[in-house]
């Protein structure tokens, strides 16, 4: 993210201001902060534009309140936070603009396999062969690539050193995951018939 200022430029503590209004400035600090990014903020970075002192945390809870009832709110994605339009108003937004779903245009399978790399990651295609029983072709890895949602890990330690396979910080954007420990338990998914050995 491009600065104005350097951060030494930048009064953070605003002893200036009276203690209710230095918090409501941080707290604008924070969404210029989050509109401005196309991906997520982790907490580090928007510690930079606030006082020693201040909680982000409690910043950001503050500002998720303050945002209650307008078209966005501030979601936990992907180890930060970011703006985000709610659920409530895709509809609109797809019917005034050409927003494509990158997820519409996958198939039941691709989305299977994708599920497969984010619960077995780091995996190679000989990985997702032995999960499926069939071989997992490039193109349905291009697809998943070119849409950022996987992206190349470590060589497997194997005869050959094959490429493996991991989600990417867009998967966890996509499916609105704080961090891959929330992925939903496998059981939870087995029972829903979404395993990928279902």
């Amino acid at each position: 993210m491009a600065k104005d200022c350097p951060e030494s430029e930048l009064d953070r503590e605003l002893t200036d201001l009276p203690p209710e209004l230095r918090w409501r400035e941080w707290m604008r600090r924070i969404e210029a902060v989050l509109f401005a990014s196309a991906s997520p903020v982790p907490r580090d970075d928007l510690a930079r534009v606030v006082g020693q002192g201040a909680s982000v945390d409690l910043l950001v809870e503050d500002l998720v309140a303050d945002l209650e009832g307008r078209a966005f709110e501030i979601g936990q994605v992907a180890g930060g936070w970011m703006l985000r339009t709610r659920a409530a108003y895709a509809p609109a937004i797809k019917a005034a603009a050409d927003v494509g779903d990158q997820l519409m245009d996958l198939s039941e399978f691709d989305v299977a396999v994708l599920a497969a790399i984010a619960y077995h990651q780091p995996i190679t295609r000989d990985g997702l062969k032995d999960i499926f029983g069939k071989e997992i072709s490039r193109d349905l890895i291009g697809r998943l690539h070119a849409r950022n949602l996987i992206g190349t890990g470590p060589r497997a330690p194997r005869r050959g050193a094959p490429y493996t396979f991991v989600t990417t910080e867009q998967f966890l954007i996509a499916f609105d995951l704080p961090s891959l420990q929330d992925l939903p338990d496998r059981e939870q998914m087995e029972d829903a018939g979404l395993s990928a050995n279902a």
